[in-house]
C-alpha cells in the first residue's frame, strides 16, 4: 500500500449541505430554517442560558451579599511549632525565617500563631503574635519582638 492509494472508509466523508441554492436541491426556500419564527430568523444562535425572553434564571436567583476589602491585609503566617527547629536562644528574624522557608516572601508582614510547642527560648521578631503564641514563648523563656508595619 502506497502513500496516494489511502482513502478514508465508505461513508466516513459526507458532502456539505449548501443551503439556499434553490428548490431543487433539496435545501432551496426555507434553507433547512423551517416557516417563520425565533429560529427562522439570522443570527440564529442564542447565548447560553437565554429562555427565549422571560427572565432567566441566573437572573432570577438572588445574588451573593457582601463585598472585597480592598485594604485587606494578607499575612505569611508562622505557628510557634515551626520556630523550635531554630537553636536555643537565637534570634529569629523574618530574613531568618525566609532562608529556612517559613514564609515566601518579605513583601507580606509576618502574624506569629500558637499552633504547636516550642521548647526551648527564642527572641522571635514579627509584626504582629496571637495571644497564644505570645505565652508560649514567654512560658519557654523567650522574647517577642513586634516590627513596625
Amino acid at each position: 500500500m502506497r502513500q496516494n492509494q489511502i482513502a478514508p472508509v465508505k461513508g466516513a466523508r459526507h458532502k456539505r449541505k449548501r443551503v439556499g441554492r434553490g428548490d431543487g436541491s433539496g435545501h432551496g426556500s426555507y434553507s433547512t430554517a423551517g416557516c417563520k419564527g425565533q429560529q427562522a430568523r439570522s443570527g440564529k444562535p442564542f447565548k447560553p442560558g437565554f429562555e427565549g425572553g422571560q427572565l432567566p434564571i441566573v437572573k432570577r436567583l438572588p445574588q451573593l451579599g457582601g463585598f472585597v476589602n480592598i485594604f485587606r491585609k494578607e499575612y505569611s503566617v508562622v505557628n510557634v511549632g515551626r520556630l523550635s527547629q531554630f537553636p536555643a536562644q537565637s534570634e529569629v528574624t523574618p530574613e531568618v525565617m525566609l532562608e529556612a522557608g517559613l514564609i515566601d516572601n518579605l513583601r507580606n508582614p509576618i502574624k506569629v500563631l500558637g499552633g504547636g510547642e516550642i521548647a526551648h527560648a527564642l527572641t522571635i521578631s514579627a509584626h504582629r503574635f496571637s495571644s497564644s503564641a505570645e505565652q508560649k514563648i514567654a512560658g519557654a523563656g523567650g522574647k517577642v519582638n513586634k516590627l513596625e508595619g
